[in-house]
């Protein structure tokens, strides 16, 4: 089974500096039909006006990925991490027992990310926070792990989840073929421009709901850059 999520659908917010909108129910946007993708929670495409960005805030018991499109954004928690995440780079806070954080975009452009939310296996644990620079160029026609329950086989920052996200680059006309579980939830988006998975037309910022399937076939129509979830 393959969905299409087309971007236009998606539910919306626009908060003047933020402008963000929701591939599953999350804030003020509720769609029943909509509360997650097997153990993925939130999918949220953020943009972020420059010199702007999100104040001190909590969380719990949640594995929370950012990855970051263009710019880059400012990382500070109440563990003391402090980091810059910038485009094509990943950062993954475990909240565990409770953290909070802020978020900014501290450069004199707009920053566009996608914030993920995967439920961990367990609950309770000690809270973390970890960034990790990805070359674009290293996943070039390919998919890499860049979050993984696995970190040490995958070579990825650490997920306490079953679950992984892959990154990877395609330029027009090129064709990539990842092996499914048909037991597991895939999720999949595209950006900077179209594609076609097993078939079926996406375009730019479509979210793509995988499941029941032995393969995806994913060929682009323009040069893109594709995130993808895989989780139980």
């Amino acid at each position: 089974m393959i969905e299409i999520r087309p971007f236009d659908k998606l539910g919306k917010a626009n908060h003047g500096w933020l402008d963000t909108s929701y591939h599953f129910s999350f804030s003020n946007y509720h769609d029943p039909d909509r509360t997650g993708w097997g153990r993925l929670r939130v999918w949220n495409d953020d943009w972020i006006q420059a010199r702007s960005g999100f104040p001190p805030h909590p969380h719990r018991d949640m594995e929370i990925v950012t990855f970051v499109r263009t710019g880059a954004i400012s990382h500070r928690d109440s563990l003391g991490n402090e980091g810059r995440t910038g485009a094509g780079d990943v950062q993954v806070m475990s909240a565990g027992t409770g953290i909070t954080h802020a978020e900014f975009n501290l450069e004199d452009e707009d920053t566009t990310l996608f914030q993920i939310w995967i439920m961990p296996e367990k609950t309770g644990e000690a809270p973390g926070w970890g960034q990790r620079e990805f070359p674009r160029g290293n996943r070039a026609g390919s998919w890499i792990t860049v979050a993984s329950g696995e970190p040490e086989k995958d070579d990825a920052l650490p997920l306490r989840a079953d679950a992984r996200v892959l990154a990877a680059t395609l330029r027009a006309g090129d064709t990539l073929e990842l092996p499914l579980d048909p037991s597991r939830h895939y999720y999949t988006v595209p950006v900077g421009g179209a594609v076609t998975a097993n078939g079926h037309d996406a375009q730019e910022r479509d979210g793509i709901a995988v499941t029941g399937e032995e393969l995806l076939a994913i060929t682009a129509k323009d040069d893109v850059e594709l995130l993808l979830v895989d989780t139980r």
